[in-house]
């Protein structure tokens, strides 16, 4: 596989499904030669550095070296695929969400992992009188021992 070239199975699988939707029931066994799919492959390529130079151009222009979502979305525009916008903005919105969500969901688990943790301390951090080997009690002694955690003090 040469570096620029796309993953076959990817594309495969892509044009696949995509002529699956567009197709007729009872055509789920649909074939692709493979001369096609080196056409998509390859057509995909060439797009994708097409919108990468433009993208790249739109975002030099606005004198920053990082390209961004919104560059990629003005060099839909600019190279005339504006029917684009509008379902990418939708994917990145939902991929943005869901990212959130995940970004929460842990950060929630670690914080009740957190407070467990603080709770099990606090409960086997227990202060008061011990005894020692020989069995007398250490207050008697004069000599207090103090089992607490950190996180009692």
């Amino acid at each position: 596989m040469e570096v620029e070239e796309l993953p076959r199975a990817n594309v495969r699988r892509i044009v696949k499904e995509k002529l699956a939707q567009l197709g007729k029931e009872g055509q789920d066994d649909l074939n692709v030669q493979k001369e096609a799919l080196l056409a998509f492959s390859e057509s995909a390529r060439i797009f994708i550095h097409y919108l990468s130079a433009t993208a790249n151009d739109i975002c030099k222009e606005s004198k920053r070296q990082t390209v961004n979502a919104e560059d990629v979305f003005k060099a839909l525009e600019e190279i005339e695929f504006q029917e684009f916008v509008g379902p990418l903005r939708a994917s990145l919105n939902a991929f943005r969400r869901k990212k959130a969500d995940k970004s929460d969901k842990k950060a929630k688990e670690r914080n009740r992992k957190r407070k467990s943790g603080e709770e099990l301390s606090c409960n086997n951090g227990n202060v008061g009188v011990s005894e020692d080997v020989n069995g007398s009690n250490a207050e008697e002694d004069g000599h207090k021992d103090v089992d607490a955690s950190p996180h009692d003090l």
